[in-house]
């Protein structure tokens, strides 16, 4: 964490350009023009994807995607509210304008990008199995687990899902709500698997270490993961873009994935 704050003086001359950028474009933006006039930028997410955004023994949101959400929001000089909904939820909010963007998790996919645009993208992630099962944790890809005696927990409306019904269609899917159902599900042996991004399959088997659950080696896809935007504001789209890119640029990005995706001291903040 410490390192992290080194970069926060040069973050902050960053958010200048942003905030006069932000000023400059309205009127010709109609979500950016909502933001600023509202003063407050409202953010999606589920609360329940660690370490991208969950809950906190203390009862605040934390992980990768708060802090970046906090940062943009005072880069634009902003008020930050974050909207907590399930995730298969969170673009419909999106789309009927009951939220500004979405930092959740979302996979970049064709399916999605026809609806909307993508800032990004922040974080790259790919599919991978919480399971109690050796036979499945010692899978190679998905082939060698698509067999109708096996059943698999993905969030629903997710690309975790859309896995499912592609790669293992033999097996049965189970629809979940959040993430915590489908550990639960896993740890009862109610489902064989859950199919979920690497770093949260990883995250529950370090917060169980004697519950018997185990991972892949591997993810058995690539995905990138980036900030839903309306599709009918590609200025706000450019503004974001260039701020990720200057963030990359700048090595906070890399740094917010170390201290979120590899270090797991703060998994000691969960309830």
């Amino acid at each position: 964490m410490r390192l992290l704050k080194r970069f926060v003086a040069s973050v902050s001359l960053l958010a200048l350009g942003l905030a006069a950028t932000a000023s400059a474009w309205a009127g010709d933006s109609p979500i950016l023009d909502g933001i600023l006039d509202r003063g407050e930028i409202r953010v999606g997410m589920s609360g329940n994807q660690p370490p991208l955004n969950t809950r906190s023994r203390a009862g605040g949101l934390i992980g990768l995607e708060v802090d970046l959400a906090k940062q943009l929001s005072s880069a634009m000089g902003v008020e930050l509210k974050i909207v907590n909904k399930p995730f298969g939820e969170l673009l419909d909010a999106l789309g009927k304008g009951d939220l500004d963007i979405v930092m959740s998790g979302v996979g970049i996919t064709a399916a999605r990008s026809a609806k909307f645009s993508f800032a990004g993208p922040y974080m790259m992630s790919g599919k991978s199995i919480l399971t109690k099962s050796s036979t499945l944790a010692s899978a190679a890809d998905a082939e060698d687990i698509n067999q109708s005696d096996f059943s698999f927990a993905a969030l629903e409306n997710s690309t975790s899902q859309e896995f499912v019904e592609q790669n293992l269609p033999d097996g049965k899917l189970v629809k979940i709500k959040d993430y915590d159902e489908g550990v639960k599900m896993v740890l009862d042996g109610k489902v064989d698997a859950m199919v979920a991004d690497m770093p949260i399959c990883v995250l529950s088997v370090l917060r169980y270490p004697d519950a018997g659950l185990t991972t892949l080696k591997r993810p058995m896809t690539v995905e990138p993961v980036g900030i839903v935007v309306p599709s009918s504001d590609p200025q706000l789209l450019t503004l974001l873009d260039n701020y990720l890119e200057a963030l990359e640029g700048m090595g906070y990005m890399a740094e917010l994935r170390k201290v979120w995706l590899q270090d797991g001291s703060w998994i000691a903040a969960l309830p």
